[in-house]
């Protein structure tokens, strides 16, 4: 197939380009390079030095052979984006390019209302460009499990059966997101669930858990392809953060009681899920919603995992609680049903002590990198 994936030099749209790449996919990135600037902004790094896209997608021509086109330019620019579309003629569109991190949209005001118009017009222009000239054309958007919420029911995937008035009606599963990021993403779904509707588009909303990991098969074939790896207060993870803590010498920073259960995946799944929706797509009209995630862990169970396995290699770990910066429940219900990509074929990679180990020796070997005051978080909401 013809694949666009826009955000492809980001932290999972790279090594999903790569993947589709080796697959013998004819793939093309579309990227305004605007999360190498948020570091900038916010003086952080990528603990692991990552190369230009022009030098990651010529060196993954040297080493395969393979060809990725690059489209540096922004999905806000609709003139912009549909030339790409009409040079292209995609048969699927992956759409990784939005700003990702709930804390940079609590910044403040201006941050709010770059996050909202950013995701929710580069969403609108992608639609409308698909409608016009690939109208048969997959988009596969990546969605949040963060749209959920925290409810105290069973999440379903994507829609919910509801029995009300002695009537019976299957809708789109209610919706609580916890930050303006989370609501953008909302606005997304609403968004495109409508332009399959009425135009006849297809559409997988894949609502992914929060990824962990570093390299795949593809990025460990030479330095200049590895992946980014975030640990800021902004932009990182707490596994990340826990990850960095440990090896920095700096006690694990739980937030309050770390009771926060969320959905988790590893960046091998992130790739081959995106591959599974490519190879079975949509139907015309058709948007369907997978909850794209193998595995649930609450904060503190994450902290206790990298405590253990810090240990085992001779790093003093310690975990701490501190006040959460975050309006959100910290004992809570959850659980969430995940079974249409395993139907497909997905073959999960779990959190292993071996999958946290080799994160951790990336992270001791890069350590001299780590910018310390960048660590704790610094946005409360």
């Amino acid at each position: 197939m013809k694949i666009i994936v826009a955000g492809g030099d980001g932290f999972c749209g790279w090594p999903t380009a790569l993947y589709l790449s080796k697959q013998g996919h004819d793939v093309s990135i579309l990227d305004s390079m605007i999360r190498r600037k948020w570091d900038l902004e916010l003086g952080a790094n990528s603990l692991t030095p990552i190369a230009s896209l022009e030098e990651r997608v010529q060196c993954w021509h040297e080493i395969t052979g393979r060809k990725i086109k690059i489209y540096q330019g922004d999905l806000n620019h609709f003139d912009f984006l549909r030339e790409v579309i009409r040079q292209e003629l995609p048969d699927a569109f992956v759409h990784f390019a939005e700003q990702r991190s709930a804390p940079y949209s609590m910044i403040d005001r201006e941050h709010a209302v770059f996050t909202q118009t950013n995701n929710v017009v580069g969403t609108l222009n992608v639609i409308y460009a698909v409608k016009e000239l690939v109208p048969d054309c997959h988009i596969i958007k990546l969605g949040t499990m963060g749209e959920y919420g925290q409810p105290n029911i069973d999440i379903e995937e994507g829609y919910l059966k509801i029995s009300h008035n002695g009537r019976e009606d299957i809708l789109p599963y209610p919706k609580q997101p916890g930050s303006m990021y989370h609501l953008s993403k909302v606005h997304d779904s609403h968004n495109l669930m409508f332009a399959a509707k009425i135009w006849g588009l297809r559409v997988t909303d894949l609502n992914q858990g929060i990824v962990y990991g570093l390299e795949t098969d593809e990025t460990k074939l030479d330095p200049k392809l590895t992946n980014r790896l975030d640990y800021d207060g902004v932009f990182g993870t707490a596994l990340n953060r826990f990850l960095i803590q440990a090896a920095v010498g700096h006690e694990l920073t739980v937030y309050g009681s770390g009771g926060q259960i969320r959905s988790f995946l590893n960046i091998k799944d992130t790739v081959r899920c995106i591959e599974i929706a490519a190879n079975h797509p949509a139907d015309k009209g058709e948007f369907r919603v997978f909850n794209q995630f193998t595995e649930e862990f609450s904060v503190l169970d994450l902290a206790n995992k990298v405590k253990q396995v810090a240990q085992e290699v001779g790093f003093d770990a310690r975990i701490v609680h501190l006040e959460n910066p975050r309006i959100e429940k910290e004992d809570h219900y959850y659980h969430a049903v995940h079974t249409k990509l395993v139907d497909l074929g997905l073959e999960s990679n779990l959190l292993t002590k071996d999958v946290l180990r080799e994160i951790l020796m990336t992270i001791i070997e890069q350590k001299n990198r780590v910018i310390k005051e960048k660590i704790l978080p610094d946005v409360k909401w």
